[in-house]
């Protein structure tokens, strides 16, 4: 059986192993919020898996896991942090109770099927760059596109970093309180959070790149993007805030919804 093929398994095993033990806390306390924090963590916990798996010891290793887990330490601190203050995500509530009303399910399976249970095979396929990029021990040095790769993955580590804490900071304001947050990094994109994910994740693709299995990778930050941008992440946040929000609209018109670019001017009246 080829190298990568018992790496891949032997990760797909750990991720297994961390849902079901988290599901089987969250069933306890009834609250799946949690999960969450598995996105970022559980990423972390492949990379090392990886690295150990493989031997590590090369540059472009090193590189992979360090990043890795530095993104999935504070992206899964983050979201950690945002249960404890914000308490259970309304999202799960609801589709856990419509699950017990119309189909009768129990908590514990509900949450195992329609949270836990999606989750996982997601998780394993974006972080394919951090598992198949680690497999071939050459080329042992960083080349040009690695090195861009590295630093794009720490320019949107941090790009990331910053706008949620301008986020955090503008809500903890109650002068705030039904206000679009429209400053700092948010002035430039409606969602710098997830522009900087799909940075992190593009550039670990272009670090695992220069390996010839590496290159196959590119499904994993292709489907984050997706998901980020036409699925369960601008989709949801922003017809969320359509509804709350009055003031969207307009940020909605004059803001990029990706990429950073300078805003519209105001409509003159």
């Amino acid at each position: 059986m080829p190298d990568f093929i018992v790496v891949l398994a032997v990760n797909a095993g750990v991720i297994l192993a961390l849902f079901v033990l988290a599901w089987a806390i969250c069933w306890a306390i009834r609250d799946v919020t949690p999960v969450d924090s598995l996105w970022g963590l559980g990423m972390g916990l492949v990379a090392v898996s990886t690295y150990l798996q493989t031997g590590g010891g090369t540059p472009r290793r090193l590189a992979l896991t360090v990043i890795c887990v530095a993104w999935a330490l504070r992206l899964g601190g983050y979201m950690l942090w945002r249960w404890r203050d914000h308490g259970p995500d309304g999202r799960y509530v609801r589709m856990l109770d419509k699950a017990k009303a119309e189909r009768g399910w129990g908590y514990g399976y509900a949450a195992f099927r329609l949270v836990f249970m999606m989750q996982m095979p997601m998780l394993w396929l974006v972080c394919l760059p951090v598992q198949l990029g680690q497999i071939a021990a050459q080329p042992a040095k960083l080349g040009a596109l690695g090195l861009i790769g590295a630093g794009l993955a720490i320019f949107g580590l941090v790009f990331e970093t910053l706008a949620d804490g301008q986020l955090v900071r503008f809500r903890k304001d109650p002068a705030n309180a039904g206000q679009v947050m429209d400053k700092g990094l948010w002035r430039y994109t409606r969602h710098p959070n997830y522009f900087g994910d799909a940075c992190v994740w593009f550039g670990l693709w272009l670090l695992a790149a220069e390996t010839t299995l590496g290159l196959f990778a590119i499904v994993g930050p292709a489907f984050l993007l997706f998901t980020l941008t036409r699925w369960s992440g601008v989709p949801t946040v922003e017809g969320r805030m359509r509804r709350r929000k009055p003031g969207y609209e307009e940020y909605i018109r004059r803001t990029s919804g990706f990429f950073p670019w300078p805003p519209k001017p105001p409509v003159a009246s």
